[in-house]
C-alpha cells in the first residue's frame, strides 16, 4: 500500500520551526514553539479532513459540489456537516438553542475517536438533522444556525 500525502495551509511560522510526524494511519503530531499536538486526518486525497482541537479542516479538490442532508427551509447562516462517515453520539442541542461561537452542538465518533462538532459563531439553532445513535455519512448537515439577531424562518 503506497503513501499518501496530507498538505494544508497553515499561518506564516514567525519564529521556530514546524514539524508534523505521522504516528499511525490518520494520526500526526504536530509539534511548533515546545508544544505537541495531535491531528486526526481522514478521507481520501479528493477529499481529506484534519480534526485538530476541537476544529474540523477540510480539503476537497471539489470544494463546489453541494452537500447532501436535509437543508431545512429557507437559508441557514449556518451549517455544521458530519467530516467523515460516523456515528451520532450526543446531540446537545435542539431548534431554538441559543448557541456561542465554540459552543459544541454534536459530538460524533469516528474511528475509535469522539469528534465535538463546535459552532464557528454565534447565533440561534434553527434545525437539527440527526439524532443519537444514527450512522451519519460524510457532508451530512446536521445542524443548522442562523446568525445572532436573525429571525429563524
Amino acid at each position: 500500500m503506497g503513501s499518501v500525502a496530507w498538505r494544508c495551509r497553515v499561518a506564516p511560522v514567525k519564529h521556530g520551526e514546524l514539524a508534523a510526524a505521522r504516528i499511525d494511519p490518520g494520526l500526526y503530531r504536530v509539534e511548533y514553539e515546545g508544544r505537541s499536538e495531535i491531528v486526526y486526518v481522514a478521507g481520501s486525497r479528493e477529499d481529506s479532513w484534519a480534526f485538530w482541537n476541537g476544529r474540523i479542516f477540510r480539503s476537497s479538490m471539489n470544494a463546489d459540489a453541494p452537500r447532501r442532508g436535509q437543508p431545512g427551509q429557507g437559508v441557514a447562516a449556518l451549517s455544521l456537516a458530519a467530516p467523515m462517515p460516523a456515528t451520532v453520539l450526543k446531540v446537545l442541542v435542539t431548534a431554538g438553542t441559543q448557541v456561542t461561537k465554540g459552543d459544541t452542538v454534536i459530538i460524533l465518533e469516528a474511528m475509535k475517536m469522539e469528534l465535538s462538532i463546535r459552532t464557528s459563531r454565534d447565533g440561534t439553532v434553527t434545525a437539527v438533522h440527526c439524532r443519537e445513535g444514527e450512522l451519519v455519512q460524510p457532508d451530512t448537515v446536521l445542524v443548522e444556525i442562523a446568525d445572532a439577531g436573525t429571525e429563524p424562518s
